[in-house]
């Protein structure tokens, strides 16, 4: 006669679970070392959704979040477009000087004008920049030699936002800068 009783399987409760799993405290990717071994066994893509969730999980370190100041946006800064360099016309948007059309300008940079202060004199700016696995700005980082640049910007900047990956759209991670006027 076969046994009547049944093996019961529980599943661990919530709380239990939370305990055992490991939260990270810093973020790895921002040894360049680190960064350049796991990449020479991580295909490209896979290696960028890891470092995208250990920036989601990190936030933001908050050590420079002016864009002007920025270690980790030096390679941006340099790079000149139509004449500019990044670095030049984020003094000239502080500044107040212009009024042009800052926005189609910096998308080349990968950077959203999320909100400015249009009034006359000094103007402040929240500026966000994409840290997606296609962001425009990846490729000047590349030329730059920077292959960390998510985790260095993150690192940098005031807010790290993010946008869960649903069936339709990937996962998306912004970097937010403060632009603000210099203290005379």
């Amino acid at each position: 006669m076969p046994s009547t009783a049944m093996t019961k399987t529980t599943t661990p409760s919530p709380k239990r679970r939370e305990e055992g799993v490991a939260k990270l405290t810093v973020n790895p990717f921002l040894d360049a070392e680190f960064y350049a071994r796991m990449r020479d066994y991580t295909e490209r893509d896979a290696a960028i959704i890891k470092e995208l969730k250990a920036i989601a999980e990190i936030r933001a370190g908050n050590k420079q979040p002016d864009p002007r100041l920025a270690p980790s946006l030096q390679a941006l800064r340099d790079t000149v477009k139509k004449g500019l360099s990044f670095g030049e016309m984020l003094e000239r948007i502080a500044a107040g000087k212009e009024k042009g059309l800052w926005e189609p300008w910096m998308t080349t940079f990968g950077i959203e004008i999320r909100a400015v202060n249009y009034g006359a004199g000094p103007r402040n700016a929240c500026l966000v920049l994409d840290l997606a696995a296609n962001a425009p700005a990846h490729a000047m980082f590349a030329k730059a030699g920077i292959q960390n640049w998510r985790s260095l910007a993150a690192d940098d900047c005031s807010v790290v936002r993010s946008e869960k990956a649903t069936e339709t759209t990937p996962l998306k991670v912004y970097a937010v800068f403060y632009l603000d006027p210099l203290p005379a």
